[in-house]
């Protein structure tokens, strides 16, 4: 498969397999790790940082085995979901920081063209979301908002 903003191919990734059932060497049981996905998720942590969190300190390798779900599933049944889906502010964060840059540099034209690819990125993954309903129908992407959007 080749790459969205380029003409190199990119090499082809394993994923790895999911397993059937939770190892016997898991040190945490379901309230626990509940209780730090809540307090981590409260902290202002994304899913991701909290899954790697689990993974790295209390050496839990998927919080779906032990509650049953996925963890932004988890987090949203318990109402602390955030509010924008996480590649989506990911995204806006770069484009900050570009525009940033190209305020202080602004015969920077590779990363002019850089930020041009992000924010059509942006207005794609915005579209899928709209119509996946994880995004409000009225929500637009703007250069000028990216900045409060992030915070």
């Amino acid at each position: 498969m080749s790459r969205l903003h380029s003409s190199h191919r990119g090499k082809a990734s394993s994923r790895r397999p999911f397993p059937v059932a939770l190892p016997s060497w898991v040190p945490l049981d379901k309230d626990e790790v509940e209780e730090e996905v809540l307090r981590l998720a409260k902290a202002g942590t994304t899913p991701s940082q909290i899954g790697l969190s689990l993974r790295d300190t209390y050496g839990v390798p998927s919080t779906r085995l032990l509650t049953g779900k996925r963890l932004t599933a988890f987090l949203e049944e318990k109402g602390t979901k955030p509010t924008l889906p996480e590649d989506l502010s990911a995204l806006l964060k770069r484009v900050v920081h570009l525009q940033q840059h190209l305020e202080h540099h602004p015969k920077d034209l590779s990363n002019r063209r850089g930020l041009n690819l992000i924010e059509s990125k942006i207005r794609r993954l915005s579209r899928y979301y709209r119509k996946r309903g994880r995004l409000p129908a009225e929500w637009r992407y703007s250069s000028e908002t990216a900045a409060l959007m992030v915070q």
